[in-house]
């Protein structure tokens, strides 16, 4: 493969946490060449399956797709040459930009409208709300849990958010563990781990957080970085199935599904490059 192939399909993905990630494995299996700009401490609870986990470790693997750290776009060529996601720390997507690429997806569920518009790339696709198709990207991709996850809308925007966790074995909001207070997050226990009612996963600070059912902890935020009072810091499954700690969710393959379908009918809309 030459330089000039390479470049007619590289994607930025903006985000690198487990649904960006989810959107990583469907393009870079389906043969795109896939660069992911992260912030430099991302806030991912789900790192076993996220390709942020690299900015950690300088590695990761998910799924078998192995991700890099970079420091440089040349470094990140030659990653992807190698048939390897790359990842850098890019807040702002400033340096990935200079390369030509083939779309922008932008994965990092901020909720809100993102601060770079249809002008960044010759196809934007953005994910969830905050996006709105034809005004500040071409293409959103449906988060919410339902009928309509997964799906492409070319015009339009989508669904609010619900602000509901997904109900697992009769277990909602339950699962899902929260910062109680600001400060320094300590990791206590792993994520893989099997915890029972009342084990300490975590401290902020010297609080406490805990275990409200017996669960695997299938994500924990990096230990070592300052967290917001009452923000997600982990995800408790009641499922005890230790193999879902390094998978990719349904929910994050089937908006993987809905990006690729966005990226190969761009070019009869007349939107590639």
């Amino acid at each position: 493969m030459n330089f000039a192939e390479i470049q007619s399909r590289i994607v930025l993905i903006r985000g690198g946490g487990d649904l960006a990630s989810g959107v990583a494995l469907r393009l870079h299996r389906a043969g795109f060449m896939v660069l992911i700009a992260e912030l430099a401490e991302p806030m991912v609870v789900r790192r076993k399956a996220s390709f942020a986990q690299a900015v950690f470790d300088g590695r990761c693997t998910v799924e078998e797709v192995n991700g890099r750290l970079v420091d440089s776009v040349e470094s990140a060529l030659q990653v992807m040459k190698a048939v390897k996601v790359a990842v850098m720390i890019d807040p702002t997507a400033a340096a990935c930009l200079k390369l030509p690429l083939f779309a922008l997806v932008d994965g990092r569920m901020t909720k809100k409208a993102p601060d770079l518009g249809m002008d960044a790339a010759s196809i934007v696709v953005g994910l969830g709300p905050g996006f709105s198709a034809r005004e500040n990207c071409h293409a959103v991709v449906e988060t919410n849990r339902g009928p309509f996850l997964g799906r492409v809308y070319w015009q339009g925007s989508a669904e609010t958010d619900s602000g509901i966790p997904e109900t697992v074995r009769g277990f909602t909001v339950e699962r899902v563990l929260y910062a109680p207070q600001a400060g320094i997050l300590t990791a206590v226990a792993e994520i893989g781990d099997i915890l029972e009612p009342g084990a300490l996963i975590a401290k902020v600070d010297g609080a406490a957080v805990t275990a409200k059912f017996k669960g695997v902890l299938r994500g924990l935020v990096h230990s070592g970085l300052y967290v917001n009072n009452r923000i997600k810091i982990g995800d408790l499954d009641p499922r005890c199935d230790v193999r879902l700690c390094t998978l990719a969710s349904d929910k994050a393959l089937a908006i993987g599904g809905g990006v690729l379908e966005a990226l190969l009918l761009a070019n009869k809309r007349n939107m590639s490059p």
